[in-house]
């Protein structure tokens, strides 16, 4: 059986209950990896009972849900690098031309856009003097 314990929020130490020596990994993010799985994997089978082993198809089976979870994960990113992107091109090619647009009291409104800043919620445009017109709000362009 192997003991886990947490020593940073950094740094997890594995050893085994009989106290071999014991291995250190660093995690600067506090998430498990996928090598840290596989080295959790490794001293769990190092050291369980030789009379009553594990199921390896187990542990096999719980390595590919991970793998397919870190998959995920990635694709999720790199969906919303995409969409952010879209978005910022989108508001770019806004510049200089006349678009309609739903006010703060949700009246049509129609001007040209002249400054597109980039924040952490999206792209926001300025049309005409009125600032923050989020990009969700055109309603047409010409």
């Amino acid at each position: 059986m192997t003991n886990v314990a947490n020593s940073t929020a950094t740094a997890t130490t594995i050893t085994g209950t009989q106290g071999t020596s014991g291995t250190t990994m660093s995690n600067p993010s506090s998430n498990l990896g996928e090598n840290d799985f596989l080295m959790l994997m490794m001293a769990q089978l190092q050291n369980q009972d030789p009379l009553s082993p594990s199921d390896p198809t187990q542990y096999l089976s719980e390595l590919a849900g991970f793998s397919s979870l870190e998959q995920q994960t990635q694709i999720a990113g790199s969906t919303a690098s995409a969409a952010t992107q879209q978005a910022s091109s989108s508001a770019l090619s806004l510049l200089g031309h006349t678009v309609g647009y739903n006010d703060a009291n949700g009246n049509p409104t129609s001007g040209t856009v002249t400054k597109v800043d980039f924040t952490s919620s999206g792209p926001l445009l300025t049309i005409g003097t009125t600032t923050g017109i989020p990009l969700s709000s055109i309603t047409e362009a010409t």
